[in-house]
């Protein structure tokens, strides 16, 4: 999706990839999930809370709790606030 956008001639933001990772989390493909994460800080983006909500949300979904865990702890480090959204994700 991401390669078809650029082929268009549009440059997927962070927001594209934030809906990807919860398209991924709601289809229960949270290897897939943490690709695109790798992704899009490959390209030089900044995740922002709703990714890595979105992201904790598919690891516990699948019941990758250490990864969820270690996401949470990742996201603090980096200066981002954990909201309600992130906490029920866990």
């Amino acid at each position: 999706l991401v390669d078809e956008l650029q082929r268009r001639g549009l440059e997927p933001t962070i927001i594209t990839y934030s809906a990807l990772i919860s398209a991924c989390q709601k289809a229960g493909q949270w290897e897939k999930a943490l690709e695109i994460f790798d992704e899009l800080q490959q390209r030089g983006l900044e995740p922002e809370i709703i990714t890595y909500s979105a992201l904790i949300s598919a690891c516990q979904k699948a019941g990758q709790w250490e990864k969820a865990l270690e996401l949470l702890d990742e996201l603090q480090h980096r200066g981002l606030e954990p909201t309600i959204i992130t906490y029920s994700a866990l």
